[in-house]
């Protein structure tokens, strides 16, 4: 890929590889013969004539857009009408070449207006390319998380080529790494409040008892009494942070899907009506060797964590939560790849984890609901961790999932 200069704001460093392939080719006028100029390139409408197509195809750059692995759509630059997509943009988009030059960018992505403004400054000149990362909304189908280059190269004056890249390896990637540093932080963390909680905490509830042995009155022992009480309660939550450490390692042969099994049979024991809680197996999982109660509760807690949020669904009788379970290959796990891992999914239609703790629902003591201990994901994630697997979230009103990654061998 050229180099280009920085500048102003906006400026980019890199040329994509669809703008050297522009480089140094006049444009000609539109009534120029589409097939003829670009040596019997197919028009993107068969049967049809389009001028910008023509003119486009005139250059001699389309043969080698075609060939470009990356995502390329080019667009007429002043209605961003799609003139030309490659195959690889057909591929990602789900969309025929046909489809999509009856479109304009902001039909392809429901929040076109975040790239259309950049390109509109691209188109007064301010700027000859630009790159950023943008996540770009599609009706019915998952967002896109893309590195994209936008180009307006002199030799082809008329049109903005626009590069995609997929950014979601990258992504997960790092996602994956707070998770781990996340987790190594929280350990530390709990260990160190806990010694520092625990000592004093059994000297405030004994002397609480020796005084409650002084006083006369029964009123003030009641005082005494919410001493002890509380002092339990932290007590408890102190216990609670610290069970993860506590328990041995017991290492057995787990079938994932009787683990599925007792936690489905456990949640739907607590909430008999109005949720329904779904199988979607692939038998062909081997079993794996683990610890079956660490995993049994690590997947309660979230599955139950799921429940819970779903309150307003069960009311109405419509709450859902699926189970599935898939074989993940060559997956990066905690920086290391492996052949073969578990995947599974808890998925759930409640409205979704708010915003402002999306990216700390696994540290302790945050939660989403009142009254919540904020523990649960906590201590899930920490019993996976120990069988060297990782709990990822993607959560949007409607649809949270919960994906459980374990190695398998």
């Amino acid at each position: 890929m050229k180099s280009v200069r920085a500048g102003e704001k906006g400026q980019t460093k890199r040329v994509p590889q669809a703008a050297q392939a522009a480089e140094g080719i006049p444009a000609t006028d539109l009534t120029t013969d589409a097939a003829g100029a670009a040596g019997g390139y197919p028009s993107a409408l068969p049967g049809a004539v389009d001028p910008w197509e023509t003119k486009l195809a005139a250059t001699g750059i389309l043969p080698g857009l075609e060939a470009l692995p990356t995502v390329l759509l080019v667009l007429e630059k002043h209605s961003l009408r799609v003139v030309f997509a490659n195959p690889a943009a057909e591929a990602l988009l789900a969309l025929s070449r046909r489809s999509l030059s009856q479109m304009t960018w902001n039909d392809v992505f429901t929040n076109g207006e975040v790239l259309a403004s950049t390109m509109a400054e691209l188109i007064a000149n301010h700027f000859q390319s630009t790159r950023l990362d943008l996540v770009l909304e599609r009706t019915a189908q998952e967002p896109l998380h893309t590195h994209a280059i936008v180009v307006a190269p002199e030799a082809v004056p008329d049109f903005v080529i626009v590069e995609l890249i997929e950014n979601e390896q990258k992504l997960k990637n790092e996602r994956e790494e707070r998770i781990i540093d996340q987790a190594l932080m929280n350990k530390q963390l709990i260990r160190n409040l806990a010694h520092e909680i625990k000592n004093p905490l059994g000297g405030i509830r004994g002397a609480a008892q020796l005084l409650e042995f002084e006083l006369d009155q029964r009123e003030l022992r009641e005082y005494t009494q919410v001493i002890i009480k509380e002092s339990d309660r932290l007590q408890t939550l102190v216990d609670r942070l610290l069970e993860p450490h506590r328990h041995p390692y017991i290492a057995t042969d787990v079938n994932i899907h009787e683990v599925c099994e007792r936690v489905r049979s456990v949640v739907l024991a607590e909430f008999p009506q109005g949720l329904s809680i779904e199988r979607d197996y692939d038998v062909s999982l081997p079993d794996f060797r683990g610890d079956k109660e660490q995993l049994i509760q690590a997947l309660l807690n979230i599955v139950r964590n799921g429940a819970e949020a779903l309150r307003e669904q069960i009311a109405r009788g419509d709450a859902r939560i699926v189970l599935r379970t898939r074989v993940a290959r060559k997956i990066t796990i905690a920086k290391r790849l492996h052949k073969l891992a578990l995947e599974l999914h808890v998925i759930d239609n409640g409205p979704g984890i708010p915003a402002d703790i999306r990216d700390r629902i696994f540290y302790p003591l945050v939660s989403g609901r009142e009254g919540g201990s904020g523990l649960g994901l906590t201590l899930a994630q920490s019993f996976v961790q120990r069988h060297d697997g990782l709990i990822e979230c993607e959560s949007r009103p409607g649809r949270t999932d919960f994906r459980i990654l374990l190695p398998l061998g």
